[in-house]
């Protein structure tokens, strides 16, 4: 049985364009644009919240105006910024942009991976100052690699970096053995006792309280001094203080880091300058077309709503982790 037509409040920020498929979503649901400064004038009402302010945590705030509120889809995959307890204790479903980011962010650490052993970001440091110098780079296939975060984008890590050669491991809730991506799975919360074996260690879990500095003082003291760190997940997987001296003492030898603790990154962050260290944007899955690909995977989701169907994505608020479809 179809659902009657929703009222939908689309979260946006100031200078954000409205998604591609705009007319499709109108024509679906009685839509109207909110951003965080109007969103309680908004919500009450709708029964639908499409934040398209990819890392909002608006609706904390605007909570109590959500009289009707049935759904919310968060146009990320991560849904940390979102959640809070209200909403994790009521009915309300969250979904996500699961599937979107998959691909282009395994890209990107393979990539990272690459220019870490091949030397590529000391190249380019000779480069600007004209030194012509030879050096060895290290044999990137058979290398050990321990990625923390065993979901979608987790195992598609894993899948690629298996293809070029490297060893993997996974660090999740449960441990397992004989994971088709991630081989051998260690429990998380023990990572300390398995950082040691990896040359690069990838950070890709949900932003949880049991992950938040995941990445302590303690577990970088247990890396290899050759080890390198690589965070395409949430900043605040990492202790950044801890990292910083890490870094500084020669603890670890190089960080790769999407995300950090302060986004955009402090001007007085230590991390600017560390030659050990390199910093993008919070880019990793954004490639070109990313945005139509997030607004076309809510609007089939929209469709399924007003058609009375399973919504895809569905998150399990109290993990983070996608439920189910």
């Amino acid at each position: 049985m179809s659902q009657p037509r929703p009222r939908l409040v689309v979260l946006t920020a100031d200078g954000t364009q409205p998604p591609g498929n705009e007319a499709a979503l109108r024509s679906l649901a009685d839509l109207r644009y909110a951003t965080e400064a109007d969103l309680a004038e908004a919500l009450p009402g709708a029964d639908v919240l499409f934040s398209w302010d990819f890392f909002s945590g608006a609706l904390r705030a605007a909570w109590p105006a959500a009289d009707a509120l049935r759904w919310v889809h968060v146009a990320a995959a991560g849904v940390d910024a979102m959640l809070f307890g209200e909403l994790a204790e009521s009915s309300v479903v969250v979904t996500n942009s699961r599937g979107v980011f998959d691909q282009p962010i395994a890209e990107f650490v393979l990539a990272s991976v690459l220019a870490h052993d091949k030397l590529l970001h000391e190249s380019k440091a000779l480069q600007r100052r004209h030194e012509w110098r030879h050096r060895e780079v290290t044999r990137t296939a058979g290398r050990h690699v321990l990625v923390v975060g065993t979901g979608a984008i987790g195992r598609a890590c894993g899948q690629l970096l298996r293809a070029a050669g490297l060893q993997v491991r996974g660090a999740g809730r449960r441990a397992v053995s004989g994971d088709p991506d991630l081989g051998e799975i260690v429990l998380t919360s023990e990572l300390a006792q398995h950082v040691g074996w990896a040359d690069h260690v990838v950070l890709i879990a949900p932003l949880t309280p049991q992950t938040r500095h995941v990445v302590s003082a303690e577990v970088l003291a247990a890396m290899k001094p050759t080890a390198h760190l690589i965070n395409v997940g949430r900043g605040a997987l990492v202790d950044e203080t801890a990292l910083v001296a890490a870094l500084q003492r020669g603890e670890i030898a190089a960080a790769s880091l999407d995300v950090v603790e302060t986004e955009p990154l402090p001007d007085d962050s230590p991390l600017w300058d560390l030659e050990q260290v390199a910093l993008s944007a919070h880019m990793c899955g954004d490639v070109v077309g990313w945005r139509d690909e997030l607004a076309a995977l809510f609007e089939d989701n929209l469709r399924r709503y007003v058609a009375g169907r399973s919504l895809r994505n569905v998150v399990d608020k109290h993990s983070g982790f996608v439920a189910r479809g």
